[in-house]
């Protein structure tokens, strides 16, 4: 019933498995990739006929991740997958980048390349898998793509070792995260983040993921020999030398003139000018011929741009091949904000802000690999104005998440940890101008931001976009690329870091990959581009400010007993809620019982500090307390000294003079001034009120006179009462009193005592003094000595 095809190869340690035409036949093409446990399923279909009109590539690509692949129920109200993460759209960026290049000029059939995660161990990431599963799908399918492309993941470990596939541990314990995708021969597409990695370190580790990418093109290819589909034979094309050269001469020069133009609204409306005279040139010719003339017109703006910068050196608006436009930043720009920027670079230029909040401000992320909280966030708009157009306004769209994760990767590794820092960060960036770019606008901004808000990060963040005009062997490598540059050009490369490394870096190429010379030589200048910046930036603030914004929340942490958690947090929650509710700071606690206090104001802070550290606080004796009365009993008053932790106040202990009635003197929620007396085996507390100054606090002398003696005298030595176990259970038996207490001798047992319950009241003085029993119900630090 099915003609599966397998393929199966050993790559990085592990079995790689690529199969088709079991599942999704009626796809053009499918393939099911299987990594360890990691299961994942592209297909790829592709309209057989293209849209009238139609002059663009409309290639879209979705990845999905199936919660069930990881045997979790999604979160939240429906409970199924809904609208893609931020996870799901870099992954599509991810699988789209690549491949889109090698398709055909002119090929604008629609093509759909959906991914879905099926299975997931935890360990194998989808994201690489459903790079080579899509590339697979496409070989077969007999769509004109010129692959097949590979994939890898590499991190670099703190020993200076490559490491192919690495674990999640892995790459968090090691200084890269690093993602290439390539054919047999170039480059295709970078993204990564690194620990301020050297250029060399950076290219070894490119070249390292290309190499070892090449098992798994071979393998496609052994697939595609089994099970592709007959490829598509694409539509013949207008001749279009003639229709070119009939543009060349009519707005050529108009062309040539318009990219001499320094200014961007200058130079856009000389050239729509020209468009607009090109277009009516071929009015009358048939739909065809007019696409094809409005494509060639775009052909040969890219011919005279890429040539003034090949044989003149000369780019759009004037600058050489190494110059950075003129850079302007201003720090502290909006009063309200906790740190804020304005970065302006030529024609681009963002307000970017720093937000800080607590714990509870964190993303919380639902995705395969359970719950997870990121406590630095970097969000990235792009209006319409920036680029005076008038278009869509809303919520961000795949390249504004793509840009905004490129510049979170750049300034992720300088951020402090959070036992340094212990804030949620919150960096906002705002495009307020675009001319090339702006992505690493949003990377120098946000790290001037950060620091205005009183970060402290490692060390400055630069970035910067290089170009790449590549025609056969003749190339030159461009720096701070413009927009139009980006568009003409061949290459958007952009790289992050300090001035000790690179942070992070991003390729895409829109040729058929770049060589290693092409890598090192963009490198090189990127490098001193950064250094150029690093050195503007400084100019406005070159060291995070010592001292938060005044509207920012201060955050103190403590660290206490892991077995006193449960005591500051109380029964469901009741004693935290009561220290937030009453002090009006944020209390979070952790697992290993470090505790963060948040607030603007210091005095909230220091007041939950002070109910914390009362909580957790052992009792001292002798220590003198502020504490209020919690309940009065007949021989005293018990009092809260601490919080959670109650003491008894004896009626004795009152004042010098005889207390008759507690009430009298004290009432419940009365504030008093006690003093430690002891702390019994049993946890039991004695506090002394009269030991201590009500007004002032201060500890008093003990001017109480010493006891009067007892009536009869003082209490001899007990006598021997004989061993306990000779003692009858009803009668006392005829046990060896020994001496009476008073020296007397007690002479022979009645035997006509009678029942106990017939004795009568106790004759006077018998057991010595007359204090009478300790009743059966006195609490025991009432029986000893020191009972009034």
């Amino acid at each position: 019933m099915f003609n599966t095809k397998t393929v199966e190869i050993e790559w990085g340690g592990k079995t790689l498995k690529l199969e088709a035409g079991r599942i999704a036949r009626q796809a053009d093409g499918a393939v099911l990739a299987t990594l360890g446990e990691t299961v994942v399923l592209c297909a790829v279909t592709a309209a057989k006929s293209v849209k009238p009109g139609q002059d663009f590539f409309p290639l879209t690509v979705h990845y999905q991740e199936k919660f069930s692949a990881a045997g979790r129920i999604p979160g939240g109200f429906f409970k199924r997958e809904r609208g893609a993460t931020e996870k799901e759209t870099l992954t599509s960026r991810l699988i789209d980048r690549p491949i889109r290049p090698l398709f055909p000029d002119g090929f604008y059939n629609e093509v759909l390349v959906i991914a879905q995660v099926l299975s997931y161990d935890g360990e194998n990431e989808p994201d690489i898998l459903a790079m080579v599963a899509a590339s697979a799908a496409l070989t077969l399918s007999g769509v004109p793509f010129m692959g097949p492309i590979g994939a890898a993941r590499v991190a670099f470990s703190n020993d200076g070792e490559y490491i192919l596939n690495p674990t999640q541990t892995q790459i968090a314990e090691g200084r890269l995260d690093l993602v290439v995708a390539g054919t047999r021969d170039a480059v295709m597409m970078v993204e990564s983040e690194a620990k301020e990695l050297s250029e060399e370190e950076m290219l070894g580790a490119v070249m390292f993921a290309h190499n070892s990418m090449q098992p798994v093109v071979e393998a496609i290819i052994k697939l595609a020999e089994q099970a592709a589909k007959e490829p598509w034979e694409l539509p013949a094309t207008l001749d279009k030398t003639a229709i070119k050269a009939k543009l060349k001469e009519l707005i050529g020069a108009d062309i040539d003139a318009a990219y001499r133009m320094t200014n961007k609204s200058e130079r856009s409306a000389a050239l729509t000018a020209a468009r607009l005279r090109a277009a009516d040139a071929f009015i009358e010719s048939d739909p065809q011929e007019q696409l094809v003339a409005g494509k060639l017109v775009k052909s040969l703006e890219a011919d005279i741009v890429r040539g003034a910068i090949l044989k003149e050196g000369r780019r759009i608006d004037g600058r050489d091949t190494k110059t950075v436009r003129p850079i302007e930043a201003v720090v502290g720009f909006l009063p309200r904000t906790h740190g804020s920027t304005l970065f302006t670079r030529g024609e681009t230029q963002a307000i970017v802000t720093t937000t800080l909040g607590t714990k509870e401000a964190e993303q919380m992320i639902d995705g395969l690999e359970g719950l997870s909280y990121q406590r630095f966030m970097l969000h990235y708009n792009f209006p319409p104005y920036s680029v005076g157009e008038v278009g869509r306004f809303g919520a961000p769209g795949r390249r504004e998440v793509g840009h905004g994760k490129l510049a979170w990767r750049a300034l992720h590794p300088m951020l402090p940890t959070v036992e340094e820092f212990p804030y949620t960060i919150r960096v906002l960036s705002d495009i307020t101008e675009s001319n090339g770019s702006s992505s690493m606008a949003t990377v120098c901004g946000g790290s001037l931001a950060l620091m205005d808000a009183g970060v402290p990060l490692k060390a400055p963040v630069a970035g910067i976009a290089m170009g790449l005009i590549l025609e056969g062997k003749d190339f030159a490598v461009i720096s701070d690329i413009l927009g139009d540059e980006d568009h003409l050009g061949d290459m958007d490369f952009k790289v992050a870091g300090t001035s000790n490394g690179i942070t992070t870096m991003q390729m895409d190429i829109k040729v058929r990959g770049i060589t290693e010379e092409i890598m090192r030589t963009a490198l090189a200048q990127a490098k001193d581009g950064r250094a150029h910046i690093l050195g503007e930036m400084a100019k406005a603030l070159d060291h995070t400010r010592e001292e938060l914004s005044s509207h920012a929340p201060r955050i103190e942490t403590m660290q206490i007993p892991k077995d006193k958690i449960r005591e500051v947090i109380g029964t469901g929650g009741k004693v935290i809620r009561e220290i937030v509710a009453t002090t009006g700071a944020k209390v979070d606690i952790d697992d290993e019982g470090v505790i963060k206090i948040a607030s603007s104001d210091v005095s909230q802070i220091e007041a939950a500090r002070n109910w914390i550290r009362g909580i957790v606080a052992e009792p001292e004796p002798g220590t003198i307390y502020t504490g209020k009365v919690a309940s009065i009993v007949d021989f005293g008053a018990f009092v809260t000294f601490m919080p959670g932790k109650d003491g008894l106040v004896h009626v004795s202990e009152i004042k010098n003079d005889r207390v008759e009635n507690v009430r009298d003197v004290l009432s419940e929620g009365q504030e008093v001034k006690v003093k430690l007396l002891e702390v019994d085996q049993r946890g039991k507390v004695r506090l002394s009120m009269r030991l201590v100054d009500q007004e002032t606090g201060e500890e008093l002398p003990d001017t109480r006179p010493p006891r009067e003696p007892r009536e009869g005298g003082e209490r001899g030595p007990r006598g021997d009462r004989g061993d306990r176990g000779d003692r009858g259970r009803h009668g006392r038996g005829d046990r060896d009193r020994g001496p009476r207490r008073d020296g007397g001798d007690r002479g022979p047992r009645r035997d006509d005592r009678g029942p106990r319950g017939d004795r009568g009241p106790r004759r006077e003085g018998a057991g010595g003094g007359d204090d009478g029993p300790a009743p059966e119900f006195a609490p025991a630090f009432l029986t000893g000595d020191d009972a009034d």
